[in-house]
């Protein structure tokens, strides 16, 4: 966290309704690296330690609101009324902290590669030059379709022209109004009490502000940001996926330079809540979402999904979907393995091919090679079960648990028809259903006669191949 940048509040402003990104989902509540747009907005606020943060919102209020506060509970939650347009959105804001007299920053809710450095330059600037509002912006190489910063023959700001606005020789300017601001409080106040709605679409914009902080004598200056991602605003589903793949990008390579190794960033996704270990290495394909943390010398993918879920140190994890899962040191996982919420594989553990886990808990040492499912379990240390092995834990009604204990071995096809317990030392036998509790090392098999019925095919499937089959493999077959 850098220093408290004194006497400063925030306004974000999420009322929009986001129509171009054609969803039911407000625009500012769109994921990016596993957190909301505005999530990462609010992240940045906060770590400018401000006085207030206020979160304009309208369209889907409730549950924008939620999110807010979900994400930063100590968010003032401003509603904009019936009247359209950011100035009005800001105006709303500013009621929400009457009385403050410092500096406020107006940053936009679905812009969320604004950095909390390029936040404390401006704002730093801001009061050194004595300014009633500095903007940052941008030189872009496709500026289309936003407005452009004026300047005079000495590069001091002149005004802000929109696009359909400006001249041929305006439009031909590349720098940008990134639609982040600094304003002196009593200025922005005044500015906002004059602006009016006398324009296309009737709204009050807050552009407008500079225009009336200027002719009241104030002074203005736009600064040029060193990243044009700063200003990215999330309008569509294209601006969301280029602004996912830039941060993605960052991420990884904030990992790389603290000792992971990434062997193909292009297809690797890691959330920006994720921890990793040096010495990790994540291969081709995987994806870390959440508030997965990796220990060191893990090995993770290929092909790989984690969310929320703990890896130990040197483990192996490939070709898995693991969830809210726990996987301890020098554990293998996969290829192919389903590890459902609460599953929790031991120190050294196996899970192996074709194997789903859920609610369970594999001790240390202990296999589950393959072909398995295993729920709402508890296995112990040492365990070795056998291929097929299936806990019938739900009886239509209700789940219960199967409890095999430290050193036992099970049969290939098992059935453990819960709740049932296999005590320490036991074995089974191969396709056992195991219906009652199995003592400390006991066997347990389930045994019924074979019977063989002579005859059955030609019987019953007259004129088929494998009759025929048979009636030529009996007339062959020697006499006893």
């Amino acid at each position: 966290m850098g220093e408290t940048v004194p006497q400063v509040a925030v306004i974000v402003l999420a009322a929009g309704a986001g129509t171009r990104m054609k969803s039911r989902t407000p625009k500012p509540l769109h994921p990016l690296a596993g957190k909301p747009l505005i999530a990462h907005v609010l992240r940045t606020a906060g770590e400018l330690h401000p006085e207030s943060i206020v979160a304009v919102v309208r369209h889907e209020r409730d549950r924008m609101a939620e999110a807010v506060l979900e994400f930063a509970p100590h968010v003032r939650i401003a509603d904009q009324d019936d009247v359209p347009g950011t100035g009005r959105a800001v105006e709303l804001g500013l009621e929400a902290i009457a009385g403050f007299e410092g500096h406020v920053v107006v940053l936009s809710g679905d812009v969320p590669l604004i950095d909390a450095d390029t936040l404390r330059g401006l704002v730093e600037r801001h009061e050194r030059e004595g300014n009633q509002l500095t903007l940052l912006s941008a030189h872009l190489g496709d500026p289309t379709g936003l407005g452009r910063i004026v300047r005079d023959e000495a590069g001091a700001f002149v005004r802000i022209v929109e696009q359909k606005d400006a001249s041929d020789a305006e439009r031909a300017i590349d720098e940008v109004n990134g639609g982040i601001y600094v304003f002196d409080a009593a200025a922005l106040r005044a500015a906002l009490a004059t602006i009016d709605r006398a324009n296309a679409q009737g709204e009050m914009y807050l552009t407008d502000a500079a225009v009336r902080i200027q002719a009241a004598g104030g002074r203005i200056q736009a600064v040029p940001a060193a990243d044009q991602w700063a200003i990215w605003g999330i309008n569509d589903r294209i601006q969301l996926a280029a602004a996912a793949h830039e941060l993605n990008d960052r991420i990884i390579r904030r990992w790389q330079a603290e000792g992971v190794t990434v062997v193909d960033p292009a297809s690797t996704w890691i959330d920006i809540d994720v921890t990793l270990a040096e010495d990790v290495t994540i291969l081709p394909g995987s994806q870390l979402h959440g508030a997965t943390a990796v220990a060191a010398g893990a090995i993770i993918g290929p092909d790989t999904t984690l969310v929320d879920t703990e890896v130990g140190e040197d483990a192996v994890v490939k070709r898995t979907d693991a969830t809210l899962s726990v996987i301890g040191a020098r554990a293998s996982v996969g290829p192919w393995a389903y590890l459902r919420p609460n599953s929790v594989i031991g120190e050294g553990g196996k899970v192996g091919t074709f194997v789903e886990t859920k609610n369970s808990q594999i001790g240390a040492g202990s296999k589950v090679p393959h072909l398995s499912y295993i729920g709402d379990a508890t296995i112990g240390d040492g365990v070795n079960v056998g291929g097929g092995a299936i806990t019938a834990n739900y009886d239509g009604e209700r789940k219960h648990r199967t409890t095999i204990d430290d050193q036992v071995q099970t049969g290939v096809h098992n059935s453990f028809v819960a709740p049932v317990r296999i005590g320490a030392g036991a074995k089974t036998g191969a396709g056992a259903v195991i219906r009652k509790d199995v003592e400390p090392g006991a066997l347990a098999i389930s045994v019924a006669p074979q019977r063989n019925m002579a005859g059955w095919v030609q019987a019953n499937r007259p004129g088929s191949k494998a009759a025929d089959a048979a009636a030529a493999a009996s007339t062959e077959a020697p006499e006893a």
